[in-house]
């Protein structure tokens, strides 16, 4: 099987493992800039070219996909789309997941739970806007942030309105959330592939600190995680229409809550955490589903 790793940085352990697994499975692995590939639009024609040449006959690709290049990088996975490349993420569900607030709207329509959620545009619905959360603490986030930037938690009101005309002020795009207590600072990631929970770890905060990213400074053990977190998890996953995701999710007092949905989840921590080959499973998945076994 020919696969297309899509990333920006080769060096990446995640790109390093998945072109590793391949390569021992007997696949072909390319791993490619997506911001390098550029395309020819032509009726009844579809093509795609990197570095002066054409890229063809790929069998699969694995979209790793970074939040700056989000818009060029989902068109250049549709064109490898449109040449028949199975790919366990569209580029439409990538799109979904990137933005928190079309992610939240379509897993509230499929009845998943999750932080109570408001977002509005106009400064002068402020405070309506903020008495539909309720009081604080609340969590403000930008819409397309990523790894815990963009994450502000106001303890007041007035810190609420104030990160609020902040980040008007900056024409951002950003959803307000209520703050889970009881979760004091820890989530559960839960890694998807193939419609089921291949891994799962706990990552705690560091102490003065409520976002729990290993990026910001977090640490992460393998997690025990129950049915109905699993179950959660896979909708969650499905209803976005991905194949490999990682959810993340919050222990409240009325149950799992989703956190967020990432298209790209990063492979470093789990595998570290768990121990379980993830990178593996995200090749086994392809195989089976582009056909092709491994040699």
């Amino acid at each position: 099987m020919k696969i297309a790793i899509l990333s920006r940085n080769t060096r990446l352990y995640s790109t390093q493992r998945l072109v590793e697994v391949a390569r021992e499975r007997g696949h072909v692995v390319r791993v490619l800039d997506p911001l390098r590939c550029y395309v020819r639009i032509a009726p009844g024609s579809v093509e795609i070219r990197y570095r002066g040449k054409a890229l063809h006959d790929f069998d699969a690709a694995i979209p790793r996909i970074g939040t700056s290049s989000t818009f060029y990088g989902t068109a250049v996975l549709r064109q490898l789309e449109m040449m028949g490349v199975y790919t366990p993420n569209s580029s439409d569900a990538v799109l979904r997941a990137r933005d928190k607030l079309r992610c939240l709207q379509i897993l509230s329509a499929e009845g998943l739970d999750m932080p109570v959620t408001v977002f509005g545009d106009n400064p002068d619905d402020t405070t309506d806007v903020l008495d539909m959360l309720g009081e604080p603490p609340h969590v403000i986030k930008l819409n397309e942030g990523s790894q815990g930037t963009g994450v502000v938690l106001a303890e007041k009101r007035t810190a609420s309105q104030s990160v609020v005309e902040a980040f008007r002020g900056l024409y951002a795009n950003f959803l307000v959330q209520e703050f889970i207590a009881e979760a004091k600072g820890s989530d559960l990631r839960c890694f998807v592939v193939g419609g089921q929970v291949v891994a799962a770890m706990q990552r705690d905060a560091v102490p003065g600190e409520f976002r729990a990213n290993l990026h910001r400074g977090g640490s992460a053990k393998a997690a025990k995680v129950t049915a109905d977190e699993k179950r959660i998890a896979v909708r969650a996953a499905e209803a976005l229409g991905l194949g490999i995701a990682g959810v993340d999710l919050l222990r409240s007092k009325r149950g799992p809550l989703i956190l967020e949905v990432n298209a790209s989840p990063g492979l470093e921590g789990i595998e570290a955490a768990t121990g379980v080959n993830v990178s593996e499973k995200i090749i086994r998945h392809l195989e089976q589903k582009a056909g092709k076994a491994a040699r």
